[in-house]
């Protein structure tokens, strides 16, 4: 297919910090007592705990009550600590240098804070690779609603049919399927149960992809 953008999701499909964050939630659950099955825990990967939340199921699990201000300070010193050695995941670095070398324009579309996004991308110095990066606090709301998406469709002046999108969660492939978007479903080791049967293409990993 012929395109003139592509949009990039950013956990899980430029860094592997997804399997970090559920390793630190799984923690979390058996410490008190409960397991936290991945099939349950992928219902807000994509989006918020507004979808779905691991602290309301294990509020409900345990019928107790926690300080939630401490166990996350506690949790993102875990998943900064297991994501210390983290690189790009298999396959970006050789196809965002393609990309950029046939001027394909380069963006992210992430449900994550800026802070966090933006952080990573500068620290892994890939943010020269992306002309815009919309991220939670850009649109009224974040997926599974499409808003992220065109709003990055905004700022690029492109229509939909002029873009392809690389997403690992089914929040995030829903969110772009509804936005008029092309979606390549690249699942990773947190999401690879899912059913991605409404994106266009399945990759098994980027290094699959021709551009």
């Amino acid at each position: 297919m012929s395109f003139s953008a592509v949009l990039f999701d950013f956990d899980g499909i430029l860094v592997d910090t997804e399997w970090a964050i559920y390793q630190a939630w799984l923690r979390t659950f058996r410490t008190h007592g409960h397991e936290l099955p991945l099939e349950i825990y992928t219902r807000c990967i994509g989006s918020d705990f507004d979808t779905w939340s691991p602290k309301t199921h294990l509020e409900d699990l345990t019928g107790s009550s926690f300080d939630w201000h401490q166990l996350d300070e506690d949790r993102q010193v875990e998943i900064r600590r297991d994501l210390e050695q983290a690189g790009p995941m298999p396959g970006v670095m050789a196809l965002l240098d393609s990309l950029k070398s046939k001027g394909i324009r380069i963006g992210v579309v992430s449900s994550s804070s800026h802070s966090w996004v933006d952080g990573w991308l500068d620290s892994l110095q890939l943010m020269p690779y992306f002309e815009t990066v919309v991220c939670r606090g850009d649109a009224p709301r974040i997926k599974p609603a499409p808003d992220l998406w065109l709003e990055a469709l905004r700022r690029l002046d492109l229509p939909a049919s002029e873009v392809i999108v690389f997403e690992d969660s089914l929040n995030g492939v829903k969110s772009a399927k509804e936005a008029g978007l092309t979606v390549n479903a690249v699942p990773n080791r947190t999401t690879a149960g899912l059913d991605f049967s409404i994106a266009d293409k399945v990759l098994s990993s980027l290094e699959d992809f021709s551009s």
